[in-house]
């Protein structure tokens, strides 16, 4: 179980692998560099890692859940060659305004909303006050507020160009380069917590 049954959750494009717009193609993911180290201490601390992601490419015509599908797959693959593992991951193939039905809808999923963090403190038993939301965008941190989480912005993907708009509910806990140094600022946090409560 982890440490205060918290939960690490991650944005995927431009967290832990490159951003490339609407990407389709499992031959265009490439993690970040350290990413997979970060996912991998996570998962050595015993903190369910779990990815959520907009995928609106979806309900935009772009691409599929298949091509979403394939390229999570992908995504995987990649990080377990490298001894990480991913608990869950949930996507969001919805968009309010653009696309025809099913996927034009205003749902409970598409960040900033939380439904996809809801569904895994359901299924995984964690407790979202005590987790941690880690994203390059500012709809990363408002969901994770929105959500009771403790919250970090990357500076990879949009992260820089992102920064500055990041006011008001969107202010992160934490500002790190990229996920490694994410990881950092959330395992000390992590352990200051289990000391606090020993």
């Amino acid at each position: 179980m982890s440490p205060l049954n918290a939960g690490l959750f991650l944005d995927r494009d431009g967290t832990i692998n490159v951003e490339r717009g609407y990407l389709a193609d499992p031959d265009g993911v490439e993690l970040l560099p350290g990413a997979a180290d970060a996912i991998r201490a996570a998962n050595q601390f015993g903190l369910p890692v779990i990815i959520i992601t907009n995928q609106a490419g979806v309900a935009r015509g772009f691409h599929s859940e298949a091509d979403v599908n394939s390229v999570n797959a992908r995504l995987k693959e990649l990080l377990k060659a490298q001894g990480a593992a991913i608990d869950a991951l949930y996507y969001c193939p919805h968009h309010p305004e653009v696309g025809n039905p099913p996927y034009r809808i205003v749902c409970t999923c598409r960040k900033p909303k939380t439904g996809m963090l809801k569904m895994a403190e359901k299924s995984l038993g964690i407790n979202l006050a005590s987790s941690f939301v880690v994203g390059d965008k500012c709809s990363d941190i408002e969901t994770g507020k929105n959500a009771g989480c403790r919250t970090v912005l990357v500076l990879t993907g949009y992260g820089r160009s992102e920064m500055e708009h990041c006011k008001g509910n969107n202010v992160p806990d934490h500002v790190a380069e990229d996920l490694p140094g994410a990881w950092e600022y959330i395992k000390e946090s992590l352990t200051r917590r289990a000391t606090a409560k020993s």
